[in-house]
């Protein structure tokens, strides 16, 4: 029996997506996915505009978000599913979020300047700091506009993944528990990557795992577009030994990544993994969802 298409680990415009929330909309029915979320990175705009869009018969959709995290260890990326958006923990991260966004914009632009010569029009620096949530692709584009680059692609690789900083982060506890304590389910994204280009597995990755359960993870992203077979299996046992639920999800960012909706790995002409469906019935009774009847 097929069973239903599910992505929960999207992009908009309300961070470094190309789609605006309705466009995501009309790309999760073209793809003939029933469940989804927008997860935004350090905002909680979709979470409040999408339920007023959606319509009786659209797919259902779940309350996301995606905070950006380090600690001693790296870096990480905290999903939160099915919190109440109002809650203040919730919104204190989201605001706690977007102001390191800032910064970090305001250091990457100077280390620009300082280490490889690029200004940039006062009107373009005016409208990165409009965005909700400007990041590397928002500046890459400036970049490639200005001359600077080529393409996108050569923009981030070639220089702002160069630049080298001290900045301010936000810990994976802060965001666990600003999640769990607005009724939501906090979820490590692509768990087997870490900082740039790092690959985490093995006893290394089960390490970080069992530290963030017990920090109060609840689950694991296990099917995600960059993953092959054998890191999706890694990820499923991981998630069993650790009894955290399990996840999936595309990264779709529109124009701005090779990805599609719903390119999640995860096999719909299966069984759904015991994981899986402990979340789903868990997230069908919590927070901000739109339900497709």
């Amino acid at each position: 029996m097929k069973r239903e298409s599910i992505d929960l680990h999207m992009h908009t415009v309300c961070s470094d997506g190309t789609d605006s929330p309705g466009e995501l909309i009309l790309r999760v029915k073209e793809a003939g996915i029933g469940l989804f979320s927008a997860t935004d990175h350090d905002t909680l705009k979709c979470a409040d505009v999408i339920p007023s869009l959606l319509k009786p018969g659209d797919p259902a959709f779940i309350a996301g978000a995606e905070f950006s995290c380090r600690d001693e260890l790296g870096k990480y990326h905290i999903l939160g599913y099915g919190f109440d958006p109002e809650a203040a923990a919730i919104r204190a991260a989201a605001e706690r979020g977007h102001a390191m966004r800032m910064k970090k914009l305001e250091a990457r632009l100077e280390l620009l300047k300082t280490q490889f010569g690029f200004e940039f029009p006062e009107e373009e620096i005016g409208a990165l700091k409009a965005m909700d949530n400007p990041g590397k692709p928002h500046i890459a584009a400036v970049m490639v506009k200005c001359g600077y680059a080529k393409t996108g692609e050569e923009a981030i690789h070639a220089f702002i993944d160069r630049l080298r900083y001290a900045g301010e982060y936000m810990r994976p506890e802060e965001a666990i528990r600003c999640v769990s304590e607005s009724g939501g389910i906090p979820v490590l994204a692509h768990p087997a990557f870490g900082d740039g280009d790092q690959h985490i597995d093995g006893e290394e990755l089960d390490k970080r795992v069992r530290r963030l359960t017990e920090l109060g993870l609840k689950g694991m992203e296990c099917f995600y577009s960059g993953f092959g077979a054998a890191l999706r299996a890694e990820a499923l046992r991981i998630a069993e030994r650790n009894g955290l639920y399990v996840t999936c999800g595309s990264d779709y960012h529109g124009q701005n990544k090779p990805v599609r909706p719903g390119d999640t790995g995860l096999d719909t002409e299966r069984e759904y993994p015991d994981g899986l469906k402990r979340f789903l019935r868990d997230i069908s009774s919590r927070g901000h969802t739109a339900p497709k009847a």
